[in-house]
């Protein structure tokens, strides 16, 4: 029996993409039932419906991720759309980072720290000084994932059911 090849974080590339390309909304598709599902895990012992994930879906929409308002971006590991990320642009020169999502079987590669990564490359490219997210306490991997990247717990700026902890990052003397 031979070991598969080492999964190599060389093999990621990120580049700004349509939202409402086909492999974008199967990501999102992805990003939401994977948050959907832990949330009814959680908090109702038991995985949401298709007719739930379809209602969520629809009420979610990342019409905001396009410019001039925002930006969307496809990670690709070996050329295969495996990861996304959004920022939504305020006036004040704030980014809300939104839609970040790396597919389970690719994780521990270097697509996430990549996608960060590009993430704040685009933000700098729209001018953009602060990036802000909001999160759940369940979702512990993207939360490791905020604070190896350089974000760190602020005060609340949103509200809701699934704002339960609050990040920001400074842009601003980190190299334009």
């Amino acid at each position: 029996m031979t070991n598969p090849a080492p999964r190599r974080s060389d093999l990621w590339t990120v580049t700004p993409a349509d939202v409402n390309s086909p492999e974008a909304l199967q990501l999102l598709r992805e990003y939401y039932y994977d948050v959907a599902n832990r949330y009814y895990l959680l908090h109702f012992a038991r995985e949401c419906t298709p007719e739930e994930l379809e209602t969520g879906l629809a009420a979610s929409g990342s019409e905001h991720l396009v410019a001039p308002s925002g930006v969307f971006l496809i990670g690709r590991y070996d050329g295969a759309p495996q990861s996304c990320a959004g920022l939504r642009l305020s006036d004040d020169g704030t980014a809300e980072l939104t839609r970040v999502f790396v597919r389970p079987d690719v994780r521990g590669t270097g697509g996430g720290a990549r996608l960060m990564a590009a993430v704040d490359e685009a933000a700098r490219g729209l001018g953009v000084r602060r990036i802000v997210l909001d999160t759940r306490l369940d979702l512990v991997e993207a939360r490791a994932l905020y604070l190896r990247s350089g974000y760190r717990e602020i005060p609340a700026y949103s509200g809701g059911p699934y704002a339960e902890v609050w990040y920001g990052k400074e842009l601003t003397g980190l190299g334009r």
